[in-house]
């Protein structure tokens, strides 16, 4: 087992303000900061800072490419409907029931009934977070499903009152709606 890093013994509340430090003023000034923790009390020198730093720093750099292709990716393809995120959820609640039924049916002897017991919760637990999620996502698609009708009955009465044509309200449904009827 690896040595506890020096960074790890910090306090919460020293670690918070490392990782604030970080954020603030980038990933460089690696001896002041750790003069600053010597300051402090702390036995840390410039290269577990250094090391520290790496690690927060590419952590920080994966995060940002995730959200960056996840910009992309909706800009690419967007998903008004949220029928990825519909996909997302049903991928997961077929796994978590997948991997529920595989316990259950599986006959391991040396099996600790408490371990049993605990996956069991633990995999109840992600379904009904999923189901939870799941009844969430179908709410928000059925108010989104309502305000999209009620707009095109808008649009039905100016076209009446104003004596548009029907191929001018369609074209107006298609662009402001990205309906048609």
């Amino acid at each position: 087992m690896a040595r506890e890093s020096s960074i790890d013994l910090l306090s919460a509340e020293d670690k918070s303000w490392l990782d604030k430090r970080f954020m603030d003023q980038g990933f460089c000034g690696y001896e002041e900061i750790a003069n600053i923790l010597q300051e402090r009390g702390y036995n840390v020198s410039k290269s577990s800072v250094h090391r520290y730093g790496q690690k927060v720093e590419q952590k920080l750099a994966a995060v940002q490419a995730s959200t960056q292709a996840a910009m992309m990716i909706a800009d690419a393809a967007p998903d008004d409907s949220d029928m990825r995120s519909s996909a997302v959820l049903s991928l997961v609640q077929t796994e978590l029931f997948n991997a529920l039924i595989a316990l259950q049916e599986s006959e391991n002897p040396d099996a600790d009934p408490a371990d049993r017991i605990m996956l069991m919760a633990k995999a109840g637990k992600g379904i009904a977070e999923i189901s939870k999620a799941s009844v969430n996502q179908k709410k928000w698609e059925s108010e989104v499903k309502e305000r999209v009708q009620a707009a095109a009955k808008e649009v039905d009465k100016i076209v009446k009152k104003s004596g548009l044509s029907k191929e001018t309200a369609n074209e107006i449904r298609k662009q402001i709606l990205g309906i048609t009827s």
